[in-house]
């Protein structure tokens, strides 16, 4: 696919903390243009194994293009939320070497104008990460109340203007429904203040969506849960996140699992289980000054790392 375009953020870096070795089975959540995919098959050929989750059949076929030659690749279209399922299909018990999450949106699909994540470009309000689903930003917008509206851009986009703007957007659709990215960036533009500011009024609004479409926050949670009795002892957890609300599902995951008690501090005897976690960085490492100038968005990505210290029971 020619106009496929994807920019690995901290391509060595994460793949780096993987530790990737031959002969071990490997996860790569979010396979996108291959770039990560191919760093770690190129590390762990010939006897390795990885397994690479997408759900976009766009970035799966130019992936498949692009990592044709390497035989112990394994493209599953299905989300990363499926692992267990998935695995149980292939026949495969743990994961030995390590896994890989790279969160959020690709570039292609922000940059791509039909998918709508941009307010930028006028296009329908889509925003599916997985074109297959039937729920998309256009019933979000047009469906859902006032009060949920506001929770959304709140707990999302942590939105300090959410009142105003569920307000405008249920006034605004009451005469018609509000059907394409550029319409409702016009009705949040005109329904906050003008303030100094580096960023669109309607980024956060934007991002909100994008997360309540695809589940993104509670995803992320509940497959950091189910990776754990997934992953062998000394195996690997590498996580690049892109927003603050990610990276806290992931520092508080890590946090919970690598703490040795979480008893009340009333209680004498701690019964608490050993941990299962042991954090490899405790402040998360973040991208190069030399890849922030050739990619921007890379700024804000960052990168956890955890290793598997107790098989949970």
């Amino acid at each position: 696919m020619n106009d496929f375009k994807h920019y690995t953020v901290m391509k060595n870096e994460a793949v780096d903390a993987l530790n990737c070795e031959n002969g071990k089975v490997y996860v790569d959540c979010t396979l996108g243009g291959g770039g990560h995919s191919e760093l770690i098959l190129q590390r762990i050929s010939p006897d390795g194994r990885l397994i690479s989750f997408d759900i976009d059949q766009d970035a799966i076929d130019a992936a498949s293009e692009r990592l044709k030659d390497y035989k112990n690749l394994t493209i599953v279209k299905s989300s990363y939320t499926n692992i267990k399922s998935v695995f149980k299909e292939l026949g495969i018990e743990k994961i030995t070497g390590g896994i890989l999450f790279d969160l959020g949106a690709s570039y292609h699909q922000l940059t791509k104008q039909e998918r709508g994540f941009s307010f930028s470009k006028e296009a329908p309000l889509d925003m599916r990460f997985n074109m297959d689903s039937d729920f998309s930003a256009y019933d979000v917008v047009n469906d859902y109340s006032e009060e949920e509206l506001v929770r959304v851009f709140s707990e999302y986009g942590e939105e300090r203007f959410s009142k105003r703007i569920a307000k405008a957007i249920v006034n605004a659709r009451r005469q018609n429904p509000i059907r394409t990215t550029t319409e409702l960036a016009d009705i949040i533009v005109h329904s906050t203040p003008k303030i100094k500011s580096t960023i669109h009024p309607a980024t956060r609004v934007f991002q909100a969506i994008r997360i309540e479409v695809n589940e993104e926050l509670q995803n992320v949670k509940n497959t950091l849960n189910d990776v754990l009795d997934l992953l062998e002892v000394g195996a690997i957890i590498s996580v690049i996140s892109f927003h603050s609300l990610e990276d806290r599902v992931v520092k508080q995951a890590f946090k919970y699992h690598s703490t040795r008690c979480h008893c009340d501090k009333t209680q004498m005897i701690c019964h608490c289980p050993p941990p299962i976690l042991e954090l490899v960085n405790k402040k998360p490492i973040v991208a190069s000054e030399q890849e922030v100038n050739e990619n921007p968005p890379s700024r804000s990505a960052k990168l956890r790392v955890a290793k598997c210290i107790r098989a949970r029971v």
